[in-house]
């Protein structure tokens, strides 16, 4: 009998570099509270992302997807571009 298999981990951000070939940089920005006063507090996570047709470029908005290690920093890949930039 096989195991079904887990959801993929996603999030959504924001391309803040794409100097590389194949590999775009996404910027994803959340809230947390603080766990002690319990202020609002506003993280942010760079991500390296697999693209494989460079369609990405610097202030796109994006879905990425988290997938097996593609290189020493790189475990997730562009799934789309939810909106271009101006």
């Amino acid at each position: 009998m096989e195991k079904p298999r887990g959801v993929r981990k996603t999030r959504v951000g924001v391309v803040v570099s794409d100097k590389m070939d194949k590999t775009v940089v996404v910027e994803v920005k959340r809230l947390v509270a603080h766990p002690l006063y319990h202020k609002i507090i506003r993280r942010r996570k760079k991500f390296k992302a697999h693209d494989p047709q460079n369609t990405c470029r610097v202030g796109d908005k994006v879905l990425i997807e988290e997938t097996r290690p593609l290189s020493r920093e790189k475990r997730w890949r562009v799934k789309e571009i939810l909106e271009r930039a101006q």
